[in-house]
Parts: C-alpha cells; sequence; structure tokens
C-alpha cells in the first residue's frame, strides 16, 4: 500500500520517530547550558510553545532519576534519613542559596552596563561572601545549587559565584524579582541563567550582527561627511540599536507577527527609517536638500516623519509602521498603543498574537513625562490593553544638557517607572552586540509567553551634542573627554572578531565600503524588504482621500427602520435586574419611541449608535463614565443588580453586527484621547469617540489637540475622523466644571482642519455623529456637547425630525413674526439660546430673531447669510455668549460675523455688538449668586444693549 503523504513527511524529518531518543538527549543538554548545542537547534528550544498549566520551564530528567538511583542504592529498607538540622553544613548551605537569591535582586546593580565607565556602582553588599558568612575558605566548598541553573545539583562555592558573576553582573543587568507572578520569575531565571552572560552564536549570526552596525554606523558618517552640522539627531553611540530592531522584526515575525507597529522620538529616527523600515536613501537626501515632500499642508521636519513597509521574515510577510511623531518626546506612545489596538480589532487578534508595539524612548524622557506612567498603567486595563508592549530606552546617559542623575530623576534608573505594572527590565551595555541581541530576544520571547510589558535599557552614549550643532563639552566635559577617545561600537566588534577568527580585517573594510557604495547608488539598504507587498496587511483609505469640504450630507433614515432599531436599544433581557433609576430611563426611551413624549438627547444620541452599527460601522467610546454618561443621560451599559454582570443593548442590533465598544477609561485625558487618536487614524469606517467627564479636563490633554488632532492632517497628510464630546455650558458650576475651551480649538482651526460644533436639541446630536461616519470626509469633530439639555423640557425632537432631516449647521428663527418687524438679529450658539428664547417670549420682544451657530467651524457663512437675509430691515446685529469676552466664539468668529453682515447689507457690519460675560482671568464665577447675576445680565444685553 503507498505510504501516505504526511506518514512519509514525518518518517523522513529530523523530528520523526527513529530520531526520538536523539531529540530527547539534545534538549537534555539543552536544558543543562543552551549554549552546548548547535544555534539551530537552540533557537528551535527556545520557540517552543509554553502550555498553559505547566511548569515556567522543563527540568532536565537525567538529575532526577541519577538522584532516585542513588538513593535506592545508599538507603536500605526502613532507615531514615539523617537529620542535618541545626549542622554548620546545612547553615553555610542556606547561605549559598541566600547568595544566589542575592544575584538575583541586586547583580544588575554591579553589572557592566556602562560603555563610558563613568557608571558609579552603588556599594552592593548583599553580593559579598561576608554578609552571608561566607570566606574564601568556603570556596572549594561543594554546595547544592537549588534552581540556579549550572546544569548539576551540586558545585564549589568559587564555580557558584563565578556563575552567577557571569550571569548578573557581565553587560546584562536583569531587573524581574520584582514580579510577583512566581512563573515569570521563574522563567526569566532558566533563560539567563542557562547560558551566563549570552549564548554563544553562530558566525552566520555574528557576521549579520555586524553587518547591520555596519549600516548604523555607515548612514550616520555618510551624512556626517555630506552635511555637516546640519542637525539630525544621530545615532552615534547607540547603534547597537540598529541589529536590536532587526531581530525584534525578525523574531517576532517566527511567532506569527504580522504587524509591528513603532512609535519613538527624534534620535536615531532617520538610521530607523533607512536601515530597518527601507526609506530610500535618494528620499533621505532630497529632505536634506529641503525639497517639498508635500503638495498641501505644512509638512514636517525630516525626523518627525512616519512611514510604512513589508518585510520578509521566517514566520512570512511583516508590515511596519512607523507613527508619526512631534516632538513632545513621550506622547506617540499611547498613539502607538490605539493603533495597535485598532488593528488588532480588526484583526480579531484578541491576545495580541499578530500585532506588535513597539515603543523606542530617550532616558531622561522616560523618567521626566507624564504619559510614560499613564501609557504603563493602561496596558493591562480591558479597553485599552494589546498583549504586551516592548520599550527599547535608548540611554544616553544625558537629557539635553542634564546628565547629574539627581538632576534627572529622583530613581536610580530610568527604567523604574516600569516596576509599577511589573515589567521586567533589561539593562544592557550598547558596546555589547552579542549582549544585545541576548535581551532582545529574551525581551520578544517574554512578551510572546506572557502578553505583559518588557523594557531594554540600551546604555549606550550620544557621540555628538544634543544636535550636531551642539557643542556639549561645555557642559558636560568629563564625559566627552572620554567620548572623544572612546572606539565606536562597530571597532569595537570588528576587533573581537578579528581575533576570535570569525573573519578578517579586510573583510569588515569590504562590508563598509559595500554598505557606502549602495548609499551612494541610491539603493534601499534594508534587510529582508518586500518590493511588492501584500496590500491585505494595510487599510484601505482610498475611499475616504481626495475629498475637499462639505457641511451638507443626508443623514436621514428610514423611519420605520428607525422605530425597529429604537426598539432593540431599548430592550432589556430578562434575568437583568435594572436599578431603578435606570429602570426609568428605559422605560422613557419607550414612551419616547411610542410617541407618548419627545425624545431627549440620551435617546437620540443612543438611536444614532445603533443606526451606524446597522449600517456595518463599528463603534467605539471611551471616557470617565462613558458607560451611563457623566449626567446619567446615556446608560448604555446596563448593571445587573443581582449579580453585577453587565448588559450593553446596541451590542444586539442585529446578527454580526460590527463592534459597539463601550468603555470607562481609567482617570486619564491625556494618555486616554492620544490611544483614541491613533485608534481613529487607523479605522477610518468607524466612528471613535473620547467624551470628557467635563470639557474643561480636556486641558489635560491638549499636547493631544495642538499636535496630532488639530495639526495631523497638515503636517503629516495623516487623516483621523476622531471626535470629542465635551460637555460645556455655565450652570454656575465653577471655573473647573463650565467651560471646555471653546476659544482654544477655535484658534486652532484653519485650512479646514477640523470641524467645531455646538448642537442644541437631539435631532441635530443624532445627524451630527451619523454625518461623521457616512461622509467620506474624515476630519476631527469638536463637540461642545450639553449638561442641562440633556434633560431640558424645551430641547427635545420628534422621530420625523430624525428620520428626515439632516444636520443644520445654521438654525435659522424659530416662530411666527413678521419678518418685516425684526430689527434686531441675536446669534448664538449653545445652551444660551433657551435662556434668549425665554426671555423673549416673556418680554414679547418680536422685533428680534434668535439665530444659532450649531457649527462655529468651519464657519457656516452661506447658511448664516440666507437666515440673516429674511429680515430685511434689520438694524442690529448681536452675538451672545455665555463665556466671557475673552473666551468662547467671539475673537475667533466676529470676522466671520462681520462679513455675513455686510453681505446682508452693506454699512450693517459696523452694528455688530458683543453680549456676554466681562473679561476673566478664570472661565466661570464660583459662586451662583454671581453667575445668576451675570447670566441675566447678558441676556438683557443681547435685546437692550
Amino acid at each position: 500500500m503507498q505510504e501516505g503523504i504526511m506518514e512519509l513527511m514525518w518518517r523522513t524529518s529530523h523530528m520523526s520517530g527513529g530520531n526520538a531518543h536523539y531529540v530527547e538527549a539534545l534538549y537534555e543538554q539543552y536544558l543543562n547550558d543552551p549554549s552546548t548545542v548547535p544555534d539551530e537547534w537552540r533557537q528551535a528550544f527556545d520557540q517552543l510553545p509554553r502550555l498553559e498549566g505547566t511548569p515556567a520551564h522543563d527540568v532536565p530528567l537525567s538529575p532526577i532519576r541519577e538522584q532516585f538511583y542513588q538513593l535506592a542504592r545508599e538507603r536500605r529498607p526502613g532507615q531514615a534519613a539523617p537529620s542535618t538540622a541545626g549542622s554548620s553544613e546545612n547553615r553555610k548551605q542556606v547561605k549559598v542559596l541566600q547568595l544566589i537569591n542575592a544575584y538575583r535582586f541586586r547583580g544588575h546593580q554591579r553589572a557592566d552596563i556602562d560603555p563610558l565607565g563613568l557608571r558609579q556602582a552603588e556599594t552592593v553588599p548583599d553580593l559579598d561572601l561576608s554578609f552571608h558568612d561566607l570566606t574564601q575558605a568556603d570556596m572549594n566548598t561543594v554546595f547544592q545549587t537549588g534552581s540556579f541553573f549550572l546544569g548539576k545539583d551540586e558545585a564549589p562555592l568559587k564555580e557558584i559565584v563565578e556563575a552567577l558573576d557571569q550571569t548578573y553582573c557581565r553587560a546584562i543587568g536583569c531587573e524581574f524579582m520584582h514580579i510577583v507572578n512566581t512563573e515569570e520569575k521563574r522563567w526569566l531565571q532558566q533563560r539567563f541563567e542557562s547560558v551566563r552572560s549570552k549564548p554563544k552564536y553562530s558566525q552566520s549570526d555574528r557576521e549579520h550582527l555586524l553587518e547591520r552596525l555596519t549600516a548604523a554606523e555607515g548612514l550616520e558618517s555618510y551624512l556626517a561627511s555630506k552635511y555637516p552640522g546640519t542637525k539630525r539627531f544621530g545615532l552615534e553611540g547607540g547603534e547597537s540599536f540598529i541589529p536590536m530592531m532587526d531581530e525584534v522584526i525578525q523574531r517576532s515575525g517566527t511567532y506569527g507577527v504580522k504587524e509591528v507597529v513603532i512609535g519613538m522620538a527624534h534620535r536615531g529616527r532617520l538610521n530607523l527609517l533607512v536601515n530597518i523600515l527601507g526609506k530610500s536613501p535618494s528620499e533621505l537626501i532630497d529632505e536634506f536638500d529641503g525639497k517639498k515632500q508635500l503638495e498641501r499642508g505644512s509638512g514636517d521636519v525630516k525626523y518627525h516623519q512616519g512611514f510604512s513597509s513589508n518585510v520578509m521574515t521566517p514566520g512570512g510577510e511583516v508590515h511596519l509602521a512607523l507613527a508619526f511623531n512631534p516632538s513632545h518626546l513621550e506622547i506617540v506612545s499611547p498613539v502607538v498603543e490605539g493603533s495597535v489596538r485598532a488593528r488588532q480589532d480588526r484583526r480579531d487578534d484578541v491576545d495580541g498574537e499578530q500585532v506588535l508595539p513597539v515603543v523606542i524612548h530617550g532616558d531622561a524622557a522616560f523618567a521626566g513625562q507624564g504619559v510614560v506612567m499613564e501609557t504603563f498603567q493602561m496596558s493591562q486595563t480591558r479597553g485599552y490593553k494589546t498583549g504586551g508592549t516592548l520599550h527599547i530606552v535608548i540611554n544616553n546617559q544625558v537629557g539635553f544638557t542634564t546628565s547629574r542623575p539627581d538632576d534627572a530623576r529622583s530613581t536610580e534608573y530610568c527604567t523604574d517607572i516600569a516596576k509599577m505594572v511589573q515589567a521586567p527590565i533589561f539593562h544592557v551595555n550598547g558596546d555589547d552586540p552579542e549582549a544585545v541581541l541576548h535581551a532582545t530576544q529574551v525581551a520578544v520571547d517574554y512578551r510572546k509567553a506572557f502578553k505583559r510589558d518588557v523594557v531594554i535599557d540600551l546604555v549606550c552614549y550620544r557621540r555628538r551634542g544634543h544636535n550636531e550643532a551642539d557643542e556639549p563639552s561645555g557642559t558636560q566635559p568629563l564625559m566627552y573627554a572620554k567620548i572623544k577617545s572612546h572606539k565606536s561600537t562597530r571597532t569595537l566588534y570588528v576587533e573581537q572578531l578579528i581575533e576570535e577568527g570569525v573573519l578578517t580585517e579586510e573583510q569588515a573594510k569590504q562590508m563598509g565600503e559595500q554598505y557606502r557604495d549602495d548609499l551612494l547608488a541610491g539603493n534601499h539598504v534594508a534587510n529582508a524588504l518586500v518590493k511588492q507587498p501584500n496590500t491585505g496587511l494595510f487599510v484601505d483609505w482610498t475611499p475616504y482621500l481626495g475629498h475637499e469640504w462639505s457641511g451638507d450630507t443626508d443623514t436621514s433614515c428610514d423611519l420605520e427602520h428607525l422605530r425597529q432599531l429604537a426598539q432593540k436599544m431599548s430592550e432589556i433581557p430578562n434575568g437583568v435586574e435594572v436599578q431603578r433609576q435606570v429602570s426609568r430611563v428605559y422605560e422613557e426611551r419607550r414612551k419616547m419611541l411610542a410617541g407618548n413624549q419627545p425624545l431627549n438627547w440620551g435617546f437620540a444620541e443612543t438611536l444614532a449608535y445603533a443606526t451606524l452599527v446597522d449600517a456595518d460601522h463599528p463603534v467605539r467610546l471611551t471616557g470617565q463614565d462613558a458607560g451611563r454618561g457623566t449626567f446619567s443621560h446615556r446608560h448604555a451599559v446596563v448593571h445587573n443588580q443581582e449579580d453585577g454582570s453587565t448588559y450593553i443593548p446596541l451590542q444586539h442590533i442585529k446578527e454580526g453586527q460590527p463592534n459597539f465598544t463601550i468603555h470607562d477609561s481609567f482617570l486619564s485625558e491625556e494618555a486616554v484621547l492620544a490611544f483614541e487618536y491613533g485608534y481613529a487614524t487607523t479605522t477610518p469606517n468607524a466612528l471613535i469617540i473620547w467624551e470628557a467627564q467635563f470639557g474643561d479636563f480636556f486641558n489635560g490633554a491638549q499636547v493631544v489637540v495642538d499636535q496630532f488632532i488639530s495639526s495631523g492632517e497638515s503636517k503629516w497628510a495623516r487623516l483621523c475622523g476622531l471626535t470629542l464630546l465635551l460637555p460645556h455650558g455655565y450652570e454656575g458650576q465653577g471655573p473647573e466644571h463650565s467651560s471646555a475651551r471653546l476659544e482654544r480649538f477655535l484658534q486652532l482651526c484653519a485650512e479646514h482642519n477640523m470641524q467645531v460644533c455646538v448642537p442644541t436639541t437631539p435631532a441635530q446630536i443624532f445627524h451630527l455623529l451619523r454625518r461623521q461616519v457616512i461622509r467620506p470626509l474624515r476630519k476631527p469633530l469638536i463637540v461642545m456637547s450639553p449638561k442641562s439639555l440633556l434633560r431640558h423640557k424645551d430641547a427635545t425632537s420628534t422621530m420625523e425630525e430624525l428620520s428626515d432631516g439632516r444636520f443644520q449647521m445654521v438654525i435659522p428663527d424659530i416662530g411666527e413674526r413678521d419678518p418685516q418687524a425684526v430689527k434686531r438679529a441675536v446669534i448664538c450658539s449653545g445652551k444660551v439660546y433657551y435662556d434668549l428664547a425665554s426671555y423673549r417670549a416673556e418680554n414679547q420682544r418680536d422685533d428680534t430673531a434668535i439665530i444659532r451657530v450649531e457649527q462655529l467651524y468651519p464657519f457656516p457663512k452661506e447658511e448664516l447669510f440666507d437666515a440673516l437675509k429674511a429680515f430685511p430691515n434689520l438694524e442690529q446685529v448681536v452675538w451672545c455668549q455665555e463665556e466671557p469676552l475673552n473666551q468662547g466664539a467671539w475673537y475667533q468668529s466676529q470676522h466671520h460675523l462681520r462679513l455675513v453682515a455686510s453681505m446682508v447689507r452693506e454699512g450693517l457690519d459696523h452694528s455688530l455688538k458683543f453680549a456676554g460675560r466681562p473679561a476673566s482671568a478664570a472661565p466661570a464665577a464660583g459662586y451662583m449668586s454671581v453667575h445668576v447675576a451675570q447670566q441675566s445680565q447678558l441676556v438683557d444685553d443681547a435685546f437692550n444693549a
């Protein structure tokens, strides 16, 4: 009978049954000392899957078998084991085990991790023999090694100490004993202790290391000679970063990673772009020569640019994406996490197996900027986790001009912040490329095994100043005297390889010349670059490109279908015990659906989400109290009062619907908003919303608005449809709970970069949210959302207005009054409209029209003109706002108002007046009596001033 193809493959494989004893023996050898097995076998064993519920590492069986054999020979039946309790030998044995543990805890403090040798290592008494009551006389005494991986159960103390020193005090300083999880600690112990300082790498591995170091140094040398003194934030002194990133990508690819998203500041960015991502050297030269790259927008400097490409790895094609980054050094970290989470959600990659975030930091910024802590804090939360991030610190040991540790931070290491999430930290000497390679492999494997953050602290130096035009010796004379005479990492490694006979000096020279020849020829110099990438790895942005601004979009919806969706979003299944107030909210929604009461804000907003999900648009909404809404108007997440479980009606609109995701965020604005920006830039077909608890709180994330949301398209041609809901309105709640700083957003508006809207009815928010997704234009949307209007008796709509209408950028005057009699037009935006309408009704001021501008940017000039021209006898135009004179929309909008007024009638623009609070340093009054008086006055001024 003919053999089956699988049987034939199995019998001819090196893993076949006939080779089982050989493989088992090789594996035993690997467990005792991984460096003694061939490199390809060691890598295969390193990457064996870790099964759930099994120990963190395998244990060699041969010592166990031998131990039982010896016990059987030495002990007679019924004979008790001799007691050694209290003996001197036993006490010393305990001290030896304590010494081993001390090296695991504090060996990093004695490690040789500074290539310059300037690091003043702390005195570590725990690592001295005397601290553990051991002496030189004990060095030849044989002790049990416990769980220390010497490959044997016992060894002389001298051999144990030497092995401990090689493992924990050489070029890698390991910090992992702060980790609570025992399995993770033992896994890390095994990986480091089993190979001492580093594995024995093959000749091909070492040649590849040198080739990548050559590329890193070669690019810097080329740019330094061609553009001397030009700012580029070079990598000189940290060249090991390039082989590190090469290994991260290639090793991750073997694990099935399909996308790697990278965030970093400017140090070494150009080197990464050219040598890892495959940016064309000729394109980089064009940027140095100042040639314009973007047809529209401002563009940005070369060391802020992003890039994407595909490379081939042993596990298949991997897409690389380098995020665009401003000069705020760490703000890109949560942006990367958001982009990664979006890609994982798109792939249904729940565990983060297919998309890897890699964030590169500077040492000073990593220790100094609070968004780093916020990003770590989100790493394991439900709404923001990404399966673990690989953090790489390019540790130049100097931040701008600050090099004294007691000026730069209050902790021993710049990486100590990572201990808050029990991330392992590997400090590695950047002048030892093989140690760098080893630390990288362990870090990638740890992330794969445990889905948690891990940090590599690449301790190096900065050969030049903060930028190439700086003279660093003015502030660091001793450090730069040392650097001046210090050989480069490549030079040191070449000398080592020549001494060990791995290659000749001529071969090393040829490698450098070949790289420079490639640069001069404009060739790509990244390894394994895919020239025709698999487009299935990319998001298709084609439908969203090339659209000019348009505010008018059909957002209507079939009335009957709308009622069906409203019914589904209001259903709570049996068995879900709803809290009394929440039950009332849902009961009121059912009454609204039945036509027994007008629709309120919460109903219309929730129905907008239902229609989008029904149309196959994912919706993601996060923020503090987003589930219920800060003012309890939403209650999209229902909490079962019996068992604490939750039910989300919007996740049950139809079979096979896209995600409706809603998360209460942790108490952060900056990192969370940056995360959602990253998410939105990666998911163009979805509605992505961040809601502030109060609009005022967005100022904790001002950098995200300034450097990404308002300017990302102009600087980087990066489209984003993120929506911000910022509760805004003056209800007497004081300076910190009134204003979402409308004026700041309007000041940032130009070139149709974003939309700023102030909707005043449920129908308006319904159509505004739908417009944001249905229209193919992708622009950030800033919504000054209401507080008191959520339940205002006049802020209501009908189902017909939701079904047939569309978002009105300007709402004309409502009412039956004689247009000929109108002498004054009060133009306003937001909640103040209802105060003005109430005053007009009470005082029978039919001579005044009230017009609402619902979109302040892009300013709707034509729509406002149409609303004003209905009144031929206008004599006065007033802009009324709740905000103080120096805040709100007045200063940024008055030129639009004057222009439109002059279009209505020549000279009418001269009549434009302001009605609002007087100029103020604070956004609002802190006393209710003052608030009431100011509100009454500004409304009166609108009609009578």
